[in-house]
C-alpha cells in the first residue's frame, strides 16, 4: 500500500474531524476518490479498518498518528467498530 502522496500535489480541502457517530454512511461501503485527486485518511485518535475492495479485500488497520494514502479511482471503503477521530485531506496536482 502506497503510503505518501506523489510529489505536485496541493492540499485542496479537508474534512471536519469524524468520529464512530458521525462518520457519513457513504464512507462505510464502496466509493472512490474522483479521478485527479487523491486522498489521505489520518486517524487522530482510537483506529479503524481500511479496505481496498480492488486489493482482495484485505483490510489494514490505520490506528493514532498513521495516515493512508488513497489514489484516484480505487474503489475502497472504511470498517468503524470502535472509538475513533479522523480526517480526509483531499490533494490535486498543482496546476
Amino acid at each position: 500500500m502506497c503510503d505518501e502522496l506523489p510529489s505536485g500535489l496541493r492540499l485542496v480541502r479537508t474534512t471536519p474531524e469524524l468520529d464512530e457517530s458521525s462518520v457519513p454512511s457513504g464512507l462505510l461501503r464502496s466509493h472512490r476518490v474522483a479521478d485527479g485527486v487523491w486522498g489521505r485518511l489520518v486517524v487522530r485518535s482510537g483506529a479503524l479498518r481500511f479496505v481496498f475492495e480492488d486489493d482482495d479485500g484485505r483490510e489494514v488497520r490505520v490506528a493514532a498518528g498513521d495516515h493512508v494514502v488513497i489514489p484516484p479511482g480505487r474503489p475502497h471503503h472504511l470498517v468503524v467498530d470502535g472509538t475513533v477521530t479522523f480526517v480526509v485531506e483531499f490533494h490535486r496536482p498543482v496546476d
